[in-house]
């Protein structure tokens, strides 16, 4: 080793030992002093304070040795070069081993000598206090310093909602972390069996119906739910109760979100909407989806928006061969890119859905063999005062899509709609619904081409929850259309993953809806929202009903009776098969709906959209006549 340390121009191993130690100088001088005062104190109470001559002669002459025995044992066990501050288990663990053994060396020699230098009593006391000793000094800042924090501020008593795998985590967890000041007195799980069990030392107390009683006989300070693979419906019982007691309710991470299937309380998180509103677990034919995707070109339009971007990462993990990302606002594309800098195929592409002759370029250029359409304008009340602008954007520019990919040899076409294309009543729904009919029109093109709909993305740009959370960092009011408006919400991770699983189930020609699970009545969702921000609803935040705007439904369908949907292999996707449109007359429609755009009729445009859409033939027939006899066909 010597010889090594010379050949590689480091310090040998003798030098190393005396910079080690001149490091721990300091730490040296108390543990020796510790080791003094820890044999010193019980010979003098062996002898009642009056130690005979001999054995202080002995004593001191004896010292230096037990010294030296101590201080070896603590540089072998590595008690030396430490930052006790991060001290664990494993440093306590090290501690008594280099005292117990120290100790044994110390009551070894003595046994051995002729004349023993101090009596037996006072050497396994001395090890003792000496072990006692080393611990406090190295330990301090963890004991003492955790005791001023007590003085200072008691830390926040915490009740565990789930004695499960998770709560046990969670609570080792909390014990580990004292500097996380917070202290678990208690837990509830609805298993009778638990109850009375201690968890890591930490009673299950009852139920979950007794959280008001124990936040207020325990004084907790925060309930934290502790359990994954919680519903919507558990944690709307938790959090109903826990505004009972009038104490925060802190979550953890779905299962879906739960890495390696530990929790820590880095994952410890404030409750959002979307766990009062929907944690349904979402399963996925995997195999099928990346089937359908590795080593495919994808192409996904609108790539920089709510949806898109999401499609995009949800389509990376499956390592296609090429993941064009198509959008026509180039801020929004350069985020995505920074999302998805570990994936090389990832490509960016700068073009607007309604410039044909650009679309068509690209898909010549890059052939996708899959395409997801999520481009669209979708703000309901923006469309009703500018359909020209719905008319060139999702449904010109669904054309323009379509029939590049039909061009280009594309497999496989999915088209992102909307519930409100079900028997629309806005310009938004119409336009979403000629974009549907489009797709439908191609699925003879040698392309499975197909639709998914859903409602109501939760956090996606424009959406109500964020508006609400605007109006309350402002003071008010929250503003809402309608007491009795409803409205169907999911997740965008959840959302996207059923889109892709019914791409991965087209065969050409169906659309797909996405159970939505329950409707939520928006006014609670306003009082549930201004709850969770900290703040009582109607006291600190008003509420202010304003009426529906134009094009607003009280409520949204997501199935068309009309359309005879039918539950598919997977139990959240429904799927129809309505009858292809024909294409002369829906081509004719569409070149009519232009004319009036080009000529900024807008009210006209407006109805006469609506009219069409209520899938009646004669309406159409109606409105090319019309349109017709007033110079716009």
């Amino acid at each position: 080793m010597i010889a090594r340390d010379l050949i590689q121009g480091r310090p040998g191993f003798p030098e190393r030992v005396v910079t080690h130690l001149r490091r721990n100088l300091p730490l040296l001088f108390l543990d020796a002093a510790v080791v003094f005062a820890a044999y010193l104190v019980p010979l003098v109470l062996r002898f009642e304070a009056e130690v005979p001559g001999a054995f202080w002669r002995r004593f001191l002459l004896f010292l230096p040795l037990v010294g030296l025995i101590h201080l070896s044992a603590n540089y072998v066990f590595g008690l030396y070069g430490q930052i006790w501050r991060y001290a664990s288990v494993q440093e306590a663990r090290r501690v008594v081993l280099a005292g117990a053994a120290a100790g044994l060396l110390v009551a070894g020699t003595v046994l051995l000598l002729e004349h023993r230098p101090i009596p037996i009593s006072v050497t396994v006391a001395g090890a003792g206090f000496s072990l006692m000793g080393f611990g406090a000094i190295r330990f301090q800042s963890r004991l003492f310093g955790f005791r001023r924090r007590e003085a200072e501020s008691e830390p926040t008593r915490v009740l565990v909602v789930g004695a499960g795998d998770a709560g046990a985590m969670i609570v080792k967890d909390l014990f580990n972390h004292p500097f996380l000041d917070r202290d678990p007195v208690g837990l509830v799980d609805d298993d009778p069996r638990k109850h009375r069990a201690t968890l890591h030392g930490v009673p299950v107390l009852g139920g979950r119906v007794a959280i008001p009683w124990l936040v207020h006989r325990l004084r907790v300070g925060e309930v934290l739910l502790a359990i994954p693979s919680a519903t919507s419906e558990v944690v709307r019982e938790v959090a109903g109760l826990c505004e009972e007691a009038e104490v925060p309710l802190r979550v953890l991470p779905s299962v879906r979100d739960v890495v390696g299937g530990r929790v820590t309380v880095r994952d410890i998180r404030d409750l959002k909407i979307e766990d009062l509103l929907g944690r349904r677990q979402i399963e996925t034919d995997l195999e099928a989806v990346t089937a359908m995707l590795r080593g495919r070109r994808v192409l996904v339009t609108g790539a920089g928006g709510s949806i898109g971007s999401e499609i995009a990462r949800q389509v990376a993990a499956a390592q296609p061969s090429a993941l064009l990302l198509l959008d026509h606002d180039e801020t929004h594309l350069h985020d995505l890119l920074g999302d998805l800098e570990a994936t090389p195929e990832a490509e960016p592409v700068l073009a607007d859905v309604r410039e044909r002759d650009r679309i068509l370029s690209v898909f010549s250029r890059y052939r996708p063999e899959v395409v997801f359409h999520a481009a669209a304008h979708k703000h309901v009340r923006f469309l009703e005062e500018c359909p020209g602008e719905a008319v060139s954007t999702n449904v010109l520019g669904t054309a323009n899509v379509a029939d590049a990919a039909a061009a280009a040899g594309t497999r496989r076409f999915v088209l992102i709609s909307t519930d409100k294309a079900v028997r629309p009543a806005s310009v938004m729904g119409a336009s979403k619904w000629f974009a549907e009919r489009i797709v439908r029109s191609l699925d003879a093109a040698g392309c499975a081409f197909s639709s998914v709909r859903f409602g109501n993305v939760l956090g996606s740009r424009g959406s109500v929850i964020p508006k609400f959370l605007r109006q309350i960092s402002r003071g008010g009011p929250v503003t809402v259309t309608d007491p009795a408006m409803t409205r169907y919400f999911m997740s965008v991770p959840e959302a996207v993953e059923l889109v892709l699983q019914a791409a991965a189930m087209a065969r050409g020609g169906e659309v797909f809806t996405l159970d939505m699970g329950e409707p939520v009545n928006i006014l609670d969702l306003a009082r549930k929202v201004i709850r969770l921000s900290g703040r009582v609803p109607g006291t600190d935040v008003a509420i202010e009903v304003i009426g529906a705007g134009p094009g607003e439904k009280l409520s949204e369908e997501f199935l068309d009776p009309a359309e005879s949907p039918s539950r598919t292999e997977h139990p959240d996707i429904f799927a129809s098969r309505p009858l292809a449109p024909d294409r002369m007359v829906l081509r004719a429609a569409i070149r009519e709906m232009e004319a009036l755009a080009a000529a900024e009729r807008d009210d006209e445009l407006a109805a006469r959209m609506k009219a069409m859409a209520s899938d009646r033939v004669e309406a159409i027939v109606d409105f090319r006549e019309a349109a017709a006899a007033e110079g716009v066909g």
